[in-house]
């Protein structure tokens, strides 16, 4: 037995005696538990030492990039290449800054909207984030276009879009500009096909 309770003094009282004993047994079963759990934590902090430790020499597994961000580069606005998309209307421009759209992949693109033009009521697959780069973002949610249901969102403005939500949009008082953050493929689909641009060209 240890040190600790080497000497004990057998009272008179049988009860008392034994009480002792199960309150020297609860400490020593309590002292033990300690030890276990310090032990196992000695051992827990050596594993990942000795683990980490090896992964800084060589063996650390490094996540796959993302398509356009395996290398450090910056756009300016103007080096940002605006194109024609078939699925908007002539005048409106799209340009893709990061990653590709058509890939199952984070991408960025920018939508550049001339005063005046509505896009009709029309729903992406994807979750998307807007971020209004400049003019007076209008959108409006809904199957049939509605100038009433429109809410306007200045410059600097954040907007969050579910997937498969329907929506609208007219550049009302000005040429706007947002930037689209999603995960891809791209998708977008009309609610009627007549204001598809896509069917007219066809």
């Amino acid at each position: 037995m240890p040190g600790w309770v080497e000497r004990v003094s057998i009272p008179a009282d049988r009860a008392v005696f034994q009480s002792i004993l199960r309150s020297i047994g609860k400490a020593m079963h309590a002292r033990s538990n300690a030890r276990t759990v310090f032990n196992q934590e000695v051992l827990r902090i050596h594993f990942e030492e000795t683990h980490f430790a090896t992964m800084g020499r060589g063996s650390r597994v490094v996540a796959a990039h993302q398509p356009g961000q395996d290398v450090f580069k910056s756009v300016l606005s103007e080096d940002i290449n605006w194109k024609p998309f078939a699925a908007f209307p002539p005048s409106v421009r799209l340009a893709v800054i990061v990653g590709q759209p058509s890939e199952a992949s984070p991408y960025t693109i920018r939508v550049r909207v001339p005063r005046g033009v509505k896009l009709m009521p029309h729903r992406h697959p994807e979750d998307r984030v807007y971020t209004v780069i400049s003019g007076v973002f209008y959108i409006g949610l809904g199957d049939q276009f509605n100038p009433d249901k429109l809410e306007a969102y200045p410059p600097g403005s954040v907007v969050v879009l579910p997937g498969n939500t329907s929506h609208f949009h007219w550049a009302k008082s000005s040429e706007y500009v947002t930037q689209v953050t999603a995960i891809g493929p791209l998708g977008l689909e009309y609610v009627s096909s007549n204001d598809d641009p896509r069917n007219r060209n066809s």
